[in-house]
């Protein structure tokens, strides 16, 4: 597992590790990850660390099935809370509700405390649970349409780039009408409007759209509503600021999102994750350097959202990341092997807690060679000891208080103090109803949006039609030498149309400002 045997220490070894000692103690606020491995031994008078400032410079969590990734998480989202940083995780297979609970002292749970010097205590921390609009056991997250934004809602609808472009011009065109696009109907009919009679010429001057990229779009849409997405899209919007919060005894709560009722949905959840991500990065203000983060957010899954992406989403992906750890914002993905990520997504993380790899292939085996390479030099045969880690244990290297690399530690890893599983689903259900969002999210509202407005425009055109011979009648005096408006001119441009229009457009302005991804900006 190391540079030597056990019982054959080899020339050197106390001295690197004292380095490796030295690199690890910090001045200041530090998470406890676990104990050094050397030589066969678990070494708990060497602890490994991650100092609390540097968690906004993000991290990787990666490691094969089974190898302890998720109780990785459990263990620093318990520390982050405790020091009063709010924390966001994502759980895919349903068991991080226990972090609500404390712990069970078995005795595997004695065995590993006492090897790694750990002094465990029973603990459960402040958590909310949420769920994608509302499957599942939690408060649930909606988004509207408008907010999602367009480069967003093509990822999750598999559109290709010159429908995205066009699913974008249709994002314009109610922007600046004011037609608000709430839910999957009032997206529907926008583009439908733009593809009839009445509506086509509205899109003439700016590119248009075609019949066939509509109709990819539409079919899409509807292909996606039959999959039962439409509950994800919707009012009352949940609003990202209510997973900064921290409990009345100072902890930071932490958000965990349950998708185990959602996992054979993963581009869906992940594509959600990132709108939550980049909705974060409109609100927050710069705050730069930190004694601690504003918020920790754990992106489980992380290789469904780079699969097939485009270069403008990838880019997208990596300017935000980059930005907003300026904002406080520390972003750990979490996935099987780092070559998930891409290389300058890769490139702005800073820590990382890199679990077993299994090399049963040629392809394993040239993952794992890789994965050798972005670590720092080391006394390590690391491909050995990649291939040879137990659950719970894993190669840590992370940032320092000054922000140079600290050295490579194999680490036997704490045992998370809450309870290392699901809690009973009628628990979980009571902890949601007893939630302070519960009374602002649970019931879905569907108020008068596109949908409504372009239903109104259309019931409407008839009369404006047969309006329009009586005003040709009156408009023979030869006093005017105007061209007459269009069907759709007049009824746009009719009273009614504008006084909808100029009461939506009072609340949203002119256009709405969106994002690198397309997201709108929210009034809070």
């Amino acid at each position: 597992m190391s540079a030597g045997e056990a019982g054959d220490k080899p020339p050197g070894a106390d001295a690197e590790v004292a380095a490796i000692a030295a690199g690890y103690a910090f001045t200041g606020q530090a998470l406890d990850l676990g104990a050094l491995l050397w030589d066969g031994r678990c070494r708990s008078d060497v602890q490994v660390r991650i100092p609390l400032p540097v968690l906004n410079r993000h991290g990787l969590v990666a490691g094969a099935t089974g190898t302890g990734k998720t109780k990785t998480l459990q263990l620093i989202a318990e520390q982050l809370s405790a020091r009063g940083v709010p924390v966001f995780l994502a759980d895919v297979k349903g068991d991080l509700s226990g972090i609500a609970r404390p712990g069970q002292a078995g005795e595997r749970v004695r065995g590993r405390a006492g090897e790694v010097g750990q002094e465990w205590t029973a603990t459960g921390f402040p958590a909310e649970f949420l769920a994608l609009g509302g499957l599942g056991h939690g408060v649930p997250v909606r988004a509207t349409i408008t907010s999602f934004g367009p480069v967003l809602l093509s990822k999750v609808l598999g559109l290709n780039q010159t429908q995205e472009q066009s699913l974008g011009l249709i994002f314009h065109y109610a922007d600046t009408k004011g037609l608000e696009l709430i839910d999957l109907k009032d997206l529907r009919a926008v583009v439908a409007f733009l593809t009839s009679d009445e509506g086509r010429p509205e899109l003439k001057d700016i590119g248009g759209l075609s019949t066939a990229t509509a109709g990819v779009i539409l079919r899409s849409l509807t292909a996606f509503e039959a999959q039962g997405m439409a509950d994800f899209f919707g009012e009352p919007e949940f609003d990202t600021a209510d997973l900064l919060r921290t409990a009345p005894d100072g902890r930071g709560v932490v958000s965990v999102l349950e998708l185990p009722a959602v996992q054979d949905k993963p581009l869906l959840f992940s594509t959600f994750l990132m709108w939550l991500l980049a909705d974060l990065f409109h609100d927050l203000p710069e705050i730069g350097d930190a004694d601690k983060p504003k918020l920790v957010f754990f992106f489980d899954e992380a290789h469904l959202l780079f699969d097939d992406a485009s270069k403008a989403f990838l880019d997208s992906i990596t300017q935000t990341v980059r930005l907003i750890r300026s904002k406080g914002v520390g972003v750990f993905f979490v996935t099987q092997t780092p070559k998930d990520v891409p290389s300058d997504v890769l490139g702005q993380l800073g820590n990382r807690v890199q679990h077993a790899l299994r090399a049963f292939t040629p392809e394993d085996q040239k993952a794992l060679r890789a994965t050798v390479q972005t670590f720092p030099k080391s006394s390590y045969d690391l491909e050995e000891l990649l291939t040879g880690l137990g659950t719970g244990e894993a190669v840590v290297t992370v940032l320092s208080e000054d922000g140079a690399p600290t050295p490579v530690a194999a680490t036997r890893l704490r045992a998370p103090e809450s309870l290392m599983g699901p809690v009973d689903a009628a628990e979980l259900d009571a902890a949601v109803r007893a939630s302070a969002l519960y009374g602002r999210y649970a019931q879905a509202v569907d108020r008068e949006s596109a949908y409504e407005r372009l239903q109104r425009t259309r019931a409407a055109a008839p009369e404006a039609a047969a309006e329009a011979p009586r005003a040709a009648k009156a408009g023979k005096s030869g006093k005017s030498g105007k061209e007459e408006p269009s069907l759709v001119e007049q009824v746009v441009g009719s009273g009614m149309f504008k006084s909808l229009a100029r009461s939506v457009g009072t609340q949203l302005g002119r256009e709405i400002t969106r994002s690198l991804f397309g997201t709108a900006r929210r009034r809070r």
